[in-house]
């Protein structure tokens, strides 16, 4: 029984992926940095877009910066933005660090 299952699931996947190539969509798979996924989970979290539409938007939009001359500018403004979020991650963690000392030396007196 749970074969069967199985391999009509197997075959409702083959159909899906059928379907989507004659409409001429392309599966594409990878794997992203931590920061891209705050990234991805940013945008979900904002637009309600599947997986698909982020991915084909994104690449909409990067071919759009290549073919307008605005990749660098905009890698610059991710780095720079990058650092700004380091920044700020390592003072909240001074801060936390600068309570824990506070904590511990008045619970030692």
């Amino acid at each position: 029984m749970r074969n069967k299952k199985l391999q009509a699931n197997a075959e409702k996947q083959k159909r899906y992926r059928e379907r989507q190539k004659a409409m001429g969509k392309k599966m594409v798979r990878g794997y992203i940095t931590p920061e891209a996924m705050d990234n991805y989970n940013e945008i979900v979290e904002k637009t309600n877009w599947t997986d698909s539409d982020i991915l084909s938007n994104a690449l909409r939009i990067t071919y759009a910066a290549y073919k307008n001359g605005q990749i660098r500018p905009l890698n610059k403004w991710l780095e720079q933005d990058e650092r700004k979020k380091q920044a700020l991650k390592a003072r909240q963690q001074h801060m936390q660090n600068s309570q824990k000392g506070k904590e511990t030396q008045e619970g030692s007196e």
